[in-house]
């Protein structure tokens, strides 16, 4: 397998997360994301991946896959053990709407393309970008501890086993923290990532700070 990737895409993250979890290897193809001259926003990847975004799997079968949530369910069908969603229904459900809570609602308005835009369309500044970042990170990860604390029963957002939902939850907590966001204003969830930051397939996979 080859993943199109880069290291500080915490989206990047959650597919290194899961195929460390399961013990599986894929040869990294690095794509700069940054500036407007980015490998991302060019032919060559959108040849590749036409959103031009992060991460992307060619399958041992020449098959291309994008969407992080799309890639990690694959990788979970493709090495059954240890099993990425919970053993019933409801914990499946949850685990899925916490991982999308994040990836579609959070993290979605979050990339560079989007501060890019924010910057040629309307002329906004690196200190107006990075409000607009903390607001939807702020409101976004509010709710997220919210659905967390109504549901949580274990060590994890879902049970006693990491599932997609603490995938997506590390990522996007880690990058939080490194914007300067206190992670004790979500107890849950800086309980659930301090537990995380102890297995190595999270902490060594973690995505990287911007320089």
């Amino acid at each position: 397998m080859k993943l199109y990737q880069n290291e500080i895409s915490s989206a990047t993250s959650r597919v290194r997360i899961a195929l460390a979890l399961k013990g599986l290897t894929a040869e990294a193809l690095p794509v700069t994301i940054l500036g407007e001259d980015s490998e991302s926003r060019q032919a060559g990847y959108r040849s590749v991946n036409p959103q031009g975004l992060v991460p992307a799997l060619l399958t041992d079968s020449g098959v291309l896959l994008t969407q992080s949530l799309a890639i990690v369910e694959y990788l979970d069908e493709l090495q059954p053990e240890p099993p990425l969603l919970p053993d019933t229904a409801e914990g499946r459900a949850l685990a899925r709407s916490i991982a999308l809570a994040i990836t579609a609602e959070i993290h979605a308005l979050l990339p560079p393309r989007i501060g890019l835009h924010l910057k040629t369309a309307f002329q906004a500044g690196a200190d107006a970008i990075a409000a607009w970042s903390r607001h939807w990170i702020g409101e976004g990860m509010g709710a997220v501890e919210t659905m967390i604390a109504g549901r949580r029963q274990g060590a994890f957002v879902v049970g006693d086993r990491p599932s997609i939902a603490d995938i997506f939850l590390f990522p996007q907590a880690i990058s939080a923290r490194r914007l300067g966001f206190d992670l004790t204003q979500w107890p849950n969830i800086a309980e659930i990532v301090a537990k995380l930051e102890a297995i190595p397939a999270f902490h060594e996979n973690a995505p990287a700070p911007r320089k």
